[in-house]
C-alpha cells in the first residue's frame, strides 16, 4: 500500500460511527479513547458532546474491520505489551521535560537582538502575543489528536486534515523532515561556535562541525521518547542556569563586548541605548527576520502529535502544555530584556553570549547550554527516524523487538539525517538569518495554517452545514480567530521568506559571515 495513500472521510465509514453512537447510553461518555468523546480545545473542562472524526483513519494498514482496534489508545498499548521496545510509555510529567527541552532553548539567546530591532515594549508584547496563538493552536493539534489517536505524526494528520490527499502527505513529509534537519543543522554550526569559542579556533571549523555531528548521533540511538525524557530534564534545567548566568553576568560586567571601540561600521560608540520602541529607519527586512526569530522559538507544534503519540493518557497533555508556556513567556520575556537593557541596541549579538565583555562570564554562560546543543538536535533527529523507520517496520518485529536489522536501519537512518544536517550547517553558517529561514518556511504551515485549518475542519464535523452560524457570536469569532491565523501563515511564508533570502544576500555582500565550508573560525 503506498505511503501516503488517500485515506477515507469519514461518510466512508458510516457503520463504524454509527456503532459507536448506537451503542451509548444517554449521558455516559464512553472511554476516551474510542475517539468519541472528548475536551473542547475552548474550554478547560470536559464535555458531553459528541466529537466526530474528521476523517477515516489515515495509518498504513487500517481497514474498516479493524479500524477500533487501531484506533483505541488502549488497544494500542494492550498490543505492545509484550514487546520489548515499547512506545505509549510517557507520562504527561515526561512529554513536559521533552517540551520543556524543545522551548527552553538556545534560540532564547536571539531575542535581546529582536528586542533591539523591534523595541523593547513592541517586542515584549509580540513575545506574549506569540505565545498565546502557539498555546491556542497547539490545543487544537490536541484536540485533533484526541479524535484520532491512530495519528503518529504531522503528516498523517495532514493527510487527514487535507481530505486524504496522497499528494498532501508527500508534501508535509518532505516539509517535516527538512524541518527537523534544518534544526539539527542549527545545532551542528553552534555546537561548532561552541568549540571554536572555547579553544579560540583551535581547530578548523569544518572539523568541529563534524565533531558535533558524530556526537549528536551517537545520542540520537535510544529509540523511545521515555528514554529520552530522562535526558530532556537536564537539558531544560541546564539552559535555565545557562541563559540566566547570562543575564546576571551581563549586569555584572562594567561594558558589553565591543565598548566604546568603533567596530568596523563606527557603530559601537557611546552607552548602550535602549529603545522603548524601533528606531526610525527600522527596514522591513530587519523587522521582519526580529519577528521571525521570536516566532520560531515558540513554534514547536509539529513534533505535539508524536509526543501525543507516546504518551499513555493523552488527555494529560494540557497539564504539560500549561506549564510550559507559563515558563516560556517568563523566561523569554525576562532574560531578552535584561540582556538588552545592559548590552543596547549597538552592543548585542544573536546568540547574546557574544555580547558579554567578560571573555570567563562568556565561556561559563556557553558551557551550561551544552546539553541542550546537543539534546535538542537529537531530539528532532529522533522525531525524523521515527516518522521513516515506522513506515519501513510497521508491522514486522523489526519495530518491537532488538533485532540486528532494527537497530542497524535506525542508525543508519539517523546518520543520513546528521550528514544532512552537517551540509545545512555549512552551507548556512549564519544564526540569526537561518532562525528566519525555517520560521518562514515551515513554521508557517506547521505554526498557523494547519491548525486553522484543523479547527474549521473539526467544527464543520461537528455542526454540520452552517456550523459557523450554528453556535452565534462564539462560532463567527471562532471561525474569523482561525482566518486569521491562516492568514498569518500566509503572510510569513511569503513576505518572511523573501524577508530572509534577502537578508542573507545582504550579510554575504557585506561580508559579515563567512563562507560555505571554510575553517575559518565562527567563534562569538
Amino acid at each position: 500500500m503506498a505511503l501516503g495513500r488517500k485515506s477515507k472521510d469519514v461518510a466512508d465509514v458510516p457503520n463504524n460511527t454509527a456503532s459507536l453512537d448506537e451503542k451509548r447510553e444517554p449521558h455516559r461518555d464512553p472511554p476516551l479513547e474510542t475517539g468519541v468523546y472528548a475536551y473542547d480545545v475552548e474550554k478547560t473542562q470536559e464535555r458531553g458532546r459528541k466529537m466526530s472524526r474528521v476523517g477515516g483513519p489515515s495509518a498504513i494498514g487500517i481497514t474498516d474491520t479493524d479500524e477500533e482496534s487501531v484506533v483505541s489508545v488502549g488497544k494500542q498499548v494492550e498490543l505492545e505489551a509484550s514487546n520489548a521496545i515499547k512506545y505509549r510509555t510517557c507520562s504527561w510529567q515526561k512529554t513536559a521535560a521533552l517540551l520543556f527541552s524543545e522551548y527552553i532553548c538556545l534560540a532564547i539567546m536571539s531575542f535581546p537582538y529582536s528586542y533591539s530591532v523591534l523595541g523593547l515594549v513592541p517586542g515584549l508584547i509580540v513575545t506574549v502575543v506569540v505565545a498565546l496563538f502557539v498555546l491556542y493552536t497547539s490545543l487544537i493539534v490536541w484536540e485533533f489528536c484526541i479524535r484520532h489517536p491512530e495519528i503518529r505524526d504531522v503528516c498523517d494528520l495532514g493527510q487527514m486534515l487535507y481530505y486524504g490527499w496522497t499528494w498532501v502527505w508527500y508534501v508535509t513529509a518532505a516539509m517535516f523532515l527538512l524541518n527537523n534537519t534544518f534544526i539539527q543543522g542549527l545545532h551542528v554550526l553552534i555546537g561548532a561556535k561552541y568549540l571554536n569559542t572555547m579553544t579560540d579556533g583551535a581547530v578548523c571549523t569544518i572539523g568541529f562541525s563534524a565533531v558535533v555531528a558524530v556526537i549528536s548521533w551517537i545520542c540520537s540511538l535510544p529509540r523511545t521518547f521515555d528514554t529520552l525524557s530522562k535526558i530532556a530534564t537536564l537539558s531544560a534545567f541546564f539552559t535555565f542556569i545557562s541563559v540566566l548566568l547570562a543575564a546576571i553576568f551581563a549586569g555584572l560586567e562594567d561594558h558589553p563586548k565591543g565598548y566604546n571601540t568603533g567596530g568596523p561600521s563606527g557603530a559601537l560608540v557611546g552607552e548602550p541605548k535602549v529603545l522603548v520602541v524601533a528606531a526610525t529607519g527600522t527596514t522591513f527586512i530587519s523587522g521582519m527576520n526580529a519577528f521571525l526569530n521570536i516566532s520560531y522559538t515558540f513554534i514547536g507544534q509539529i513534533t505535539l502529535p508524536s509526543f501525543i503519540a507516546e504518551m499513555k493518557e493523552p488527555r494529560d497533555f494540557p497539564k504539560a502544555l500549561w506549564a510550559v508556556t507559563i515558563a516560556e513567556i517568563i523566561v523569554f520575556s525576562v532574560v531578552g530584556a535584561v540582556i538588552y537593557a545592559f548590552t543596547g541596541t549597538q552592543y548585542n549579538t544573536a546568540p547574546a553570549f557574544g555580547s558579554l565583555g567578560n571573555e570567563v562570564y562568556l565561556k561559563v554562560s556557553f558551557s551550561f547550554m551544552i546539553p541542550t546543543l546537543i539534546f535538542l538536535g537529537v531530539l528532532y533527529a529522533s522525531v525524523s527516524a521515527r516518522f521513516i523507520f515506522f513506515r519501513i517496520f510497521e508491522g514486522t518485529r523489526h519495530k518491537g523487538e532488538h533485532t540486528v536489522v532494527g537497530w542497524a536501519s535506525w542508525a543508519g537512518i539517523l546518520a543520513a539525517t546528521w550528514i544532512v544536517a552537517f551540509i545545512i550547517a555549512e552551507v548556512i553558517p549564519f544564526f540569526s538569518d537561518l532562525l528566519s529561514l525555517m520560521s518562514s518556511l515551515f513554521d508557517s504551515f506547521f505554526g498557523f495554517i494547519f491548525w486553522g485549518t484543523a479547527y474549521m475542519r473539526m467544527r464543520r464535523a461537528d455542526y454540520g452545514p452552517g456550523w459557523i452560524t450554528k453556535r452565534g457570536i462564539r462560532g463567527i469569532a471562532g471561525f474569523a480567530l482561525n482566518v486569521f491565523i491562516i492568514l498569518i501563515g500566509l503572510y510569513m511564508l511569503t513576505a518572511g521568506t523573501y524577508a530572509t533570502v534577502q537578508s542573507i544576500i545582504d550579510n554575504y555582500h557585506a561580508g559579515i559571515v563567512g563562507g560555505s565550508f571554510t575553517c575559518k573560525s565562527n567563534a562569538l
